[in-house]
């Protein structure tokens, strides 16, 4: 079995004159949601053999807040192909993962994530978790799928949601239109 964690980077700054979109930086509000969420994953005891994100600066500094929270480092593989990626660009990334990583960490951007969520778990009325993604994928949110093949198997509608958890979920403070 394999389980693709797919992570949003979290709340970037617009207030930071900086020319590209690419260079933007957390908030202070994203860098709380980041190593929050980091807390959490450390407490359900996920951990990642593989990691795997897109090398725009709000993802390398989510990357830092995340791993103050959960209390190591990552060592990302950066692949620029995943900054702003389509699902069908993220579904080539995680085609050529590698094999023997079971448990990946992906970390990317809206609006192509929570695309890639809806394409690869099945459409059912009864799933509360995957109409929770449908309806929103905020910053710093967390998508954990599973797949019963290997990372080349995946494909649309293969993968079970089983987790989505929101900063606010973990912190009504870190909702929307909070401070």
């Amino acid at each position: 079995m394999k389980t693709l964690t797919l992570l949003r980077h979290a709340k970037s700054s617009w207030d930071d004159p900086v020319e590209r979109d690419f260079d933007r930086p957390l908030n202070a509000k994203g860098e709380r949601a980041a190593q929050l969420v980091g807390r959490h994953l450390r407490s359900l005891g996920l951990a990642f053999d593989h990691v795997v994100a897109s090398p725009a600066a709000r993802v390398g500094d989510t990357i830092d807040q995340l791993a103050i929270g959960y209390g190591r480092t990552f060592a990302p593989d950066w692949d620029r192909r995943l900054y702003l990626a389509s699902p069908a660009t993220l579904l080539d990334v995680i085609h050529g993962l590698p094999r023997d990583a079971d448990r990946v960490l992906l970390i990317g951007h809206n609006p192509g994530l929570e695309e890639l969520v809806l394409l690869l778990v099945p459409d059912d009325a009864r799933d509360t978790l995957r109409a929770e993604a449908a309806a929103k994928y905020p910053t710093a949110t967390v998508a954990e799928i599973r797949f019963d093949g290997d990372w080349p198997a995946v494909s649309a509608a293969t993968g079970t949601l089983t987790r989505f958890i929101r900063p606010r979920d973990l912190d009504p403070a870190l909702g929307p239109d909070q401070a």
